[in-house]
């Protein structure tokens, strides 16, 4: 398994203002994706600035309280997800991964609480 990328993911139900403080810290824009996971849009802006840092802000409807965690993109996804697994992480949703055209995802949370955001891009 190889890591293409990691950085933090903030999840909150305002992104507007969080994508605001962020650009304020000098990250622009690069690019926007919509998926639906279980009937839920969730709107991921993805961010940079100057110096390569990466942050990525997810508009997630009904979040009250904001969730940071940490986005790990992968080039096996099913390789990671049972490693993780493995080493205790539990996906809250059972097995449920986000399927898209273009990517896969899940929520993996580990047994002293941090999450990945683990995903895998596909390509064509």
């Amino acid at each position: 398994m190889k890591i293409t990328t990691f950085n933090p993911l903030i999840v909150t139900g305002n992104a507007d203002a969080t994508i605001k403080l962020f650009e304020a810290l000098g990250f622009e824009r690069r690019h926007k994706i919509t998926v639906n996971s279980g009937g839920n849009d969730i709107v991921n802006v993805r961010m940079k600035n100057a110096d390569g840092f990466y942050v990525d802000v997810a508009q997630v409807d009904g979040v009250t309280r904001d969730m940071t965690m940490i986005r790990m993109n992968v080039d096996d996804f099913e390789e990671a997800y049972n490693f993780l697994r493995g080493m205790g992480f539990k996906n809250p949703k059972g097995d449920h991964t986000v399927d898209t055209k273009s990517n896969r995802s899940a929520c993996l949370i580990s047994p002293t609480g941090f999450a990945f955001d683990l995903c895998q891009h596909i390509k064509d």
